[in-house]
């Protein structure tokens, strides 16, 4: 099973009693902060949960696994998380 964006509106707007409608912008902006201060190299503490930043990848070399030709792969900018130590807990002691 999966949780979706969805779902999460839908416990958000029943745990906090409010419309759906307003559920969702809650949602919408809490995430649209998270993706803003990744944008701007910030890293996005969440105590007890986890941490977002970005992680530079550097170029190198690849292969093709088709062909088994040498690529060349560009550096780039991935999203990685980090969970945090109360987060690691409770998934360990389930």
């Amino acid at each position: 099973m999966t949780m979706t964006k969805a779902n999460l509106v839908e416990i958000v707007a029943e745990t906090a009693d409010v419309p759906r409608k307003q559920a969702d912008e809650v949602v919408q902006v809490v995430l649209n902060s998270i993706v803003s201060a990744l944008r701007r190299n910030e890293k996005v503490e969440l105590r007890g949960f986890g941490s977002f930043r970005i992680r530079q990848r550097h170029e190198r070399t690849g292969r093709n696994p088709k062909t088994g030709e040498k690529v060349h792969v560009p550096p780039k900018k991935i999203p990685y998380f980090k969970p945090g130590k109360h987060l690691k807990e409770e998934l360990l002691h389930q």
